[in-house]
């Protein structure tokens, strides 16, 4: 099938407007039937998606749940050297097999039934299905190999584990492209460190976050913290980075080309800072030079649902997952690296405090989704307008640019058919 030529039958009839992606109709944020295509076209679609560290799952027989869309994953590392993703859904009646975020199993069987299965998903057994007594059980050709857990393709790049449904997307490799795959190699070069995770409910359609991690152009106006103590601005050496289908994206920002007096943001020139703030700790914002490149703060997206952060020397991976269409539970995953010494460690920990639910920085990002669900309504009428740096798909040396925006919308549009 051509993913650009083809619409799926339950995809509602969206007419996009004629100035294609610089603008984005509200309908796409509130329609029923746009999101339950989502999950066919996207989540279970020619994509591939993010499921953890090979290092969450260490042993053969550790396991991690995740989501995939609204489908329940589980990743399992099922040999020495490979892992599988399995469906997390008896293939009987449908029950959940794993409920626990982590464990270890041998095996996983179902609560409901007991049908087992083996850590690749092979159905193993099957309680009383020779019946009682010579009495009852399954038809004698009652065939295990026909009832497996649905296991999904899994690929690995960097310490990092992604699956796919699809049988035909191109290798991971391919699909992020080069630009893509360098930067994770950048980021992931050293053994990581987890240092924690917890997760958020947000009140808004998934893909209104995910606009807003694309979008560097609001980040010197909705956070005044960024500017204030001259972490992030519109004034520093960057830009944007996108692969050539749009979805994919980097942006990216150099601290120490705006660290000197006089700047524009002191001057009054370009908006905003706060001049009466100051950090009673000052050790809040320690940091040192993580890479060679002196780029201090770096934004990825990977389509349609997986953000990689570096802010200093706070790292982070950020999944979002789609809870019904105004809701979303966004997780995070904190990490450092197995080299780190103490002093680098406490370091990360204080800059963690930036981002998650309460965040100096991330706070806002977790409203402001909501403040365009609740103005939209239920059945909207209008459409976005981004035309911030042009009307283009490309990468560009500003981020006073929605170009990665219209990205994420041109490669939206074309696995969806619309």
């Amino acid at each position: 099938m051509n993913l650009s030529d083809a619409r799926p039958v339950s995809c509602p009839p969206i007419t996009w407007p004629k100035e294609g992606v610089s603008r984005v109709p509200y309908q796409v944020y509130t329609d029923p039937e746009l999101y339950a295509a989502e999950q066919e076209q996207l989540f279970r679609g020619e994509i591939w998606q993010f499921l953890g560290f090979d290092i969450e799952v260490p042993k053969v027989g550790d396991f991690k749940t995740a989501w995939i869309g609204d489908t329940p994953v589980i990743l399992v590392r099922s040999s020495e050297d490979g892992f599988s993703a399995l469906v997390n859904r008896c293939a009987h009646r449908g029950a959940t097999l794993c409920f626990e975020p982590q464990g270890h199993r041998r095996e996983f069987s179902c609560v409901y039934h007991n049908w087992s299965y083996s850590l690749t998903g092979e159905l193993k057994s099957v309680a009383f299905h020779r019946g009682v007594h010579g009495v009852g059980g399954m038809p004698k050709d009652f065939n295990f190999g026909d009832h497996d857990l649905r296991r999904l393709r899994v690929e690995t790049l960097c310490g990092l584990v992604f699956a796919t449904f699809s049988d035909t997307v191109a290798p991971l490799q391919n699909y992020l492209g080069e630009k893509m795959c360098a930067h994770l190699r950048r980021v992931f070069a050293r053994p990581v460190r987890i240092l924690g995770s917890y997760s958020q409910m947000l009140n808004n359609n998934w893909k209104l976050y995910m606009e807003n991690v694309k979008d560097s152009y609001h980040a010197s106006l909705l956070h005044l913290f960024l500017t204030t103590f001259k972490l992030n601005r519109l004034s520093m050496q960057g830009g944007l980075t996108l692969d050539e289908s749009g979805g994919h994206h980097i942006s990216f920002s150099k601290m120490s080309t705006d660290l000197a007096g006089g700047t524009d943001y002191e001057s009054g020139r370009l908006r905003a800072q706060q001049d009466d703030f100051r950090l009673r700790d000052p050790r809040l914002l320690g940091s040192w030079p993580e890479f060679d490149d002196g780029i201090t703060h770096a934004i990825q997206s990977l389509f349609p649902n997986m953000v990689v952060q570096q802010i200093q020397n706070a790292f982070a991976v950020r999944v979002l997952v789609p809870r019904g269409v105004e809701r979303c539970e966004l997780f995070w995953t904190l990490f450092g690296f197995a080299e780190d010494t103490p002093e680098q460690h406490r370091t990360r920990l204080r800059l963690a405090n930036l981002v998650g639910p309460a965040g100096l920085i991330s706070m806002e990002d977790g409203i402001v989704g909501n403040f365009v669900q609740r103005a939209i309504g239920e059945r909207p009428t209008g459409k976005a307008v981004l035309e911030m740096g042009g009307r283009t798909v490309e990468s560009q040396e500003s981020r006073v640019s929605e170009a990665s925006v219209r990205g994420f919308w041109q490669c939206y549009r074309r696995h969806m058919g619309l």
